[in-house]
């Protein structure tokens, strides 16, 4: 195990092993710019529009849904990131102790997979903001190899910010956030004064059925983001407060949603193609004046790409804890493969880039959701976690339990991840459930929730590993209750 400390600003070498106490120099405040970070995206902007045009909204039940959005999904992510104080491992390395050194590896792999989907969406819009700052401003036209160029060059990037590490990312997170934020004001400075605000708030209410599907489809972002907590707090020293790791998880993620899904639902008023654009993005330049649509597009651009950068820097720590042993920036390395394949096939053979998108977003939920479940319920039992354990994948970790499965987990996650796929709807998939109240609802990643939940904590369990459940975790008492 490595104990090698990092040193301020370097290239982050540190890999799945617990990070020492000596090194746990982090502050709460830190998160709140990584959370806005995670949501600087204009696919915020369109899935507003899609509130107003596909559920058929009205402009106050927008309102609902963006503020409820973030409370639930970046609620759980505040309070799954306490695992990262308490354990100071990724997220993923943490819940080795939850489902056991082979067990992990089931849901560390959906969980991998499906990050290769989030990284190739947010890699096309970027690509696509190129495309449009292009075609703004020299006036050059979208072609196939512009696509790939564009692509390649937005990877590349993103592979270059998450493979230098955290402290990299923090840094253009805090001044991301304040651009971002600066222009975002001037675009609804502008949209004020250019609505037809009459036509917005005329606009007739939609079914209740239609807002509670529209809550499931902008929080299913934030969802995805809930294993991944843990990595950006593994850092902070034991003693910090867990209120603060919620409060800018809700606070990062609400500041820059609830603005960005009005504005979306505003602008889909005079265009309501929005919605339903192949190019998410193209649309701005229509919308907005050059002298706006340009700096702002560059902002979303810089955002999109700490976004990727984010995730594939979680998805390095994800392939390192399936085995693939390779430092972990050369892990973030198949992750931006991937992008690039799925991203070109997205970009020039797929129709309908929207209806991929909220198709991936709706089983990406019902994915992380049956993990969130166990994951959650096992961090109410267990205050601590052993550092050895965790890196020992041999059958001497104390988290090997039987034949390294912890079959408690193993069957409350596999049965609320079936059932949830029982009431989804997808534009090519249709669960035998999905006409059901819950279905109608697009409930079904709640259901998985809660189904894996409840079973988990009503399934008979051993005694937690006496190494783990003494209070000791590199040689400190956990200080603070969740």
């Amino acid at each position: 195990m490595s104990t090698t400390a990092e040193t301020e600003g370097a290239l982050e070498t540190r890999g799945l092993e617990p990070v020492p106490d000596a090194e746990r120099t982090g502050r709460t405040r830190e998160l709140f710019p990584t959370w806005v970070a995670a949501n600087i995206s204009v696919l915020l902007l369109t899935m507003g529009a899609g509130l107003i045009v596909s559920n058929r909204l009205n402009i106050w039940q927008v309102l609902v849904v963006a503020l409820v959005s973030p409370l639930l999904s970046y609620g759980m992510v505040g309070l799954i990131s306490i695992a990262g104080k308490r354990g100071g491992s990724p997220g993923m390395t943490l819940s080795r102790a939850v489902f056991g050194q082979r067990g992990n590896l089931f849901p560390g792999a959906l969980i991998w997979v499906a990050r290769w989907g989030w990284e190739t969406i947010n890699a096309v819009t970027g690509a696509y903001a190129i495309i449009t700052v292009l075609n703004i401003c020299f006036g050059v036209e979208s072609s196939t190899w512009l696509t790939v160029v564009t692509l390649v060059a937005f990877v590349a990037c993103t592979f270059l910010i998450s493979g230098l590490g955290r402290k990299i990312l923090h840094v253009c997170s805090t001044w991301s956030t304040y651009a971002f934020g600066a222009f975002s004001v001037l675009v609804l400075i502008y949209l004020i004064a250019e609505t037809d605000w009459s036509a917005v708030f005329d606009k007739p209410a939609g079914s209740t059925a239609m807002m509670v599907a529209g809550v499931g489809t902008i929080a299913a972002g934030g969802i995805s983001w809930v294993p991944t907590g843990p990595d950006f707090t593994r850092y902070l020293p034991r003693t910090a407060s867990n209120k603060p790791l919620i409060g800018h998880a809700i606070g990062g993620a609400g500041i820059v949603v609830v603005p960005m899904v009005l504005m979306g639902a505003v602008m889909a008023v005079s265009d309501p193609k929005l919605s339903s654009a192949q190019d998410p993005v193209s649309f701005l330049g229509e919308l907005l004046p050059m002298w706006i649509a340009v700096p702002y597009l560059l902002m979303a651009l810089i955002g999109m790409l700490l976004i990727n950068s984010m995730s594939m820097y979680s998805a390095g720590f994800t392939a390192m804890t399936l085995g693939i042993k390779v430092p972990r920036a050369w892990a973030v390395s198949v992750n931006a493969i991937i992008s690039l394949i799925f991203g070109y096939i997205l970009m020039n053979v797929a129709t309908s880039f929207m209806g991929s998108f909220i198709s991936f977003l709706t089983l990406l939920a019902v994915a992380f959701s049956a993990w969130i479940g166990v994951f959650g319920v096992d961090m109410l039992r267990r205050k601590t976690y052993d550092g050895e354990a965790l890196m020992d994948t041999k059958r001497t970790s104390a988290y090997w339990y039987k034949a390294g499965f912890a079959w408690q987990a193993m069957t409350a996650w596999a049965v609320a991840l079936v059932v949830g796929l029982l009431f989804t709807k997808v534009d090519w998939f249709s669960g035998p459930l999905a006409t059901s109240w819950i279905g109608r609802h697009g409930l079904g990643w709640l259901t998985t929730i809660v189904i894996a939940a409840v079973l988990y904590a009503v399934l008979p369990k051993s005694p937690l590993p006496e190494t783990a459940a003494s209070g000791k975790d590199n040689g400190e008492t956990e200080l603070v209750s969740a």
